[in-house]
């Protein structure tokens, strides 16, 4: 009898556990945008991912994902979660004068070192079948913007941002995180303090800048800044202008057709340059090393050149005090 009673208890618990609200996977509130008229999203959470992507009409919505912070408590019940969230929060989703607006943050003085522990974190998924322009602000978590016109402004303090296909204007930033920009049309500004950043498919004025990570463009047309105290910058199809700055790192461009200028401190510096294109050069380097140097007219030291190259043109500036400085021409 005993056995049996046990089994049933097993089979009920078995139950019990599949039917509970599984907080990382569930959405806590899904709320339908499909009749709503917007031209712009705020989002703002203090712990959370904030995501924004496109979508077919019937399918706009908005998604919250609500999980605790503490260990154990991302099975939280929903009972426990609105709780939490109705003693310790203030949530807000809307729609008013051509905006929508989803909004998390902490009543006043809600936390002390006593209760912190029960604390949230509160996530927004955007589907919009509208191509709006942003203002997304999270202290920690990521950010992910896909497929939406006009001005974007995204920031967060701890966590990554990846942002793809953007008609406007992209400005971001991340204190500890990854910034990952593709096919943005009109112009970027994007910067983090400790990690990488990596633009591809972008255009406009164009300015990346971290302080402990490394730097890499490819397929980038415009006036473009790419910057790093500690690490590579690196990059591939460039054409425009170009300002690459390193501290302690290498720099290296190929299929450059762009004007350079480039400068490092503790590093290399390689550029692919096109072949009997007129350029006016000034490299300073500990050593200077060209391949197929034609129509050449200046002067060349082991530690300096400047001149013009088939009658001069685009500039290409190049400095490193302790490393090598390498031009090549295809």
């Amino acid at each position: 009898m005993k056995k049996v009673l046990f089994a049933f208890l097993l089979v009920s618990s078995a139950i019990f556990v599949q039917a509970q609200f599984n907080s990382l996977k569930e959405p806590f509130i899904t709320k339908s945008l499909s009749n709503e008229s917007f031209q712009k999203i705020n989002a703002s959470t203090s712990h959370g991912n904030i995501a924004v992507s496109p979508v077919v009409a019937s399918g706009a919505r908005i998604e919250v994902f609500i999980h605790g912070n503490g260990v154990g408590d991302q099975r939280l019940s929903k009972e426990e979660i609105q709780s939490r969230l109705d003693q310790y929060y203030e949530l807000e989703v809307s729609v008013s004068n051509g905006e929508l607006h989803a909004v998390a943050k902490q009543k006043p003085k809600a936390f002390s070192s006593v209760n912190w522990k029960r604390s949230l974190s509160i996530s927004f998924r955007i589907y919009s079948a509208q191509p709006a322009s942003t203002d997304l602000k999270t202290s920690h978590g990521d950010i992910d913007l896909s497929g939406m016109n006009g001005n974007q402004e995204l920031g967060t303090s701890h966590g990554n941002i990846r942002v793809d296909k953007i008609s406007g204007k992209l400005t971001g930033g991340t204190s500890h995180g990854d910034v990952s920009v593709n096919d943005v049309s009109e112009g970027v500004d994007v910067s983090t303090s400790h990690g990488n950043i990596s633009a591809d498919n972008c255009s406009g004025n164009v300015k990346l800048s971290t302080s402990n990570g490394d730097v890499r463009i490819k397929k980038v047309k415009g006036k473009i800044h790419a910057g790093t105290s500690h690490g590579n910058v690196d990059g591939d199809m460039v054409e425009g202008e170009l300002s690459a700055v390193t501290s302690h790192g290498d720099i290296a461009f190929s299929n450059l057709n762009a004007s350079v200028e480039t400068s490092t401190s503790h590093g290399n510096i390689s550029l692919q340059l096109p072949k009997g294109k007129g350029l006016d050069i000034d490299l300073h380097a500990k050593n200077i090393r060209l391949s197929q140097l034609e129509n050449f007219s200046g002067s060349k030291e082991t530690r300096a050149m400047k001149g013009t190259l088939n009658g001069g043109g685009s500039i290409v500036k190049a400095e490193t005090s302790q490393g090598t400085v390498s031009l090549e021409f295809k």
